[in-house]
């Protein structure tokens, strides 16, 4: 069953786009992440020209993060507020993220730009996560506890001023950290098609210590927001958004989410961290493995806007 996408001028199996987007519906009920990070570099390894791939990501995230946020909002897992601030930052990242995107695709660096910053982030966030969760699993097989926040230890983001007090999470701190992070993941959802979750997930929990349990339903419900306003500007700036594409992984992603979340639910908060983590590394090798081999066509045709010269 193959269909021609009219933005990404290629012709794609149907059901191959179908699972995919399911599968990273999947990822995205159970870890809390949007996705991004995963279905951007299969539509690039899927011959999907980067550009497009990147703006369609991420519409592609709001569904899969939708559902999967509807899932969690029902058990009462999602702390608004802290969403809601979390979006603000967002939402500025996103226009400043679309200008980036922009200058970089007018110069012809932006395939480059994309797999650097997935190699370092992904390897570097996976790497840390990995780590911490085994160790936090080694303190459970020993009999401890395998939840990494701990009461009356706090650090330095801690002491910056301004502080809100979010009640589901059980933290009082300081706004700036908090708007920070949504600015970055606003950036990064814009010139890298990615939700940001494999990114806040890991920053709620470590940096300002939000129990894993209501990470994940907060974080999707962000996402949610975040992409959506990336998918506007991306569609009104650079034209890159193929809504044939865009339909066929919601399409399997709505679907997705929702086993996610159920199966999230039987696993503790360490193994799904250390899960997390083994799958952030595996696609960030990948994309590191495309980066150094040799190439096997030694020229391009493409000019930097991403058309045919």
């Amino acid at each position: 069953m193959n269909l021609y996408l009219p933005i990404a001028e290629i012709s794609v199996n149907i059901l191959v786009l179908i699972g995919m987007g399911a599968a990273v519906g999947f990822l995205s009920g159970m870890f809390g992440v949007g996705g991004g990070f995963l279905i951007t570099p299969l539509l690039i390894f899927y011959n999907v020209p980067p550009a497009v791939a990147v703006a369609t990501g991420a519409n592609q995230v709001i569904a899969s993060s939708f559902s999967g946020a509807l899932a969690h909002y029902k058990r009462g897992t999602i702390d608004l507020k802290l969403g809601g601030v979390l979006l603000v930052g967002g939402a500025l990242g996103s226009v400043a993220g679309v200008a980036l995107f922009t200058l970089l695709r007018r110069i012809g660096q932006l395939d480059l730009v994309v797999s650097l910053l997935y190699v370092v982030f992904l390897g570097g966030v996976g790497g840390l996560m990995l780590v911490e969760s085994i160790q936090s699993m080694r303190r459970v097989s020993g009999g401890g506890s395998g939840e990494f926040r701990r009461s009356g230890k706090h650090n330095w983001v801690h002491g910056l001023p301004l502080k809100m007090r979010f009640q589901r999470s059980k933290l009082y701190v300081s706004v700036i950290p908090v708007l920070g992070l949504g600015f970055l993941i606003g950036i990064l959802a814009a010139i890298m098609g990615v939700g940001g979750g494999f990114i806040m997930v890991p920053a709620l929990i470590y940096l300002l210590r939000v129990p894993t349990n209501v990470v994940i339903g907060t974080s999707l419900f962000q996402i949610i927001f975040t992409a959506a306003v990336t998918t506007v500007l991306q569609a009104a700036t650079n034209y890159t958004i193929d809504v044939v594409l865009a339909f066929l992984l919601m399409l399997g992603g709505v679907v997705g989410a929702q086993f996610g979340a159920e199966a999230g639910r039987r696993l503790r908060g360490d193994q799904l961290r250390a899960l997390l983590a083994l799958l952030v590394l595996a696609v960030g090798l990948r994309l590191g493995f495309e980066l150094v081999i040799t190439p096997t066509e030694a020229y391009s045709i493409s000019s930097p806007s991403g058309e045919l010269g």
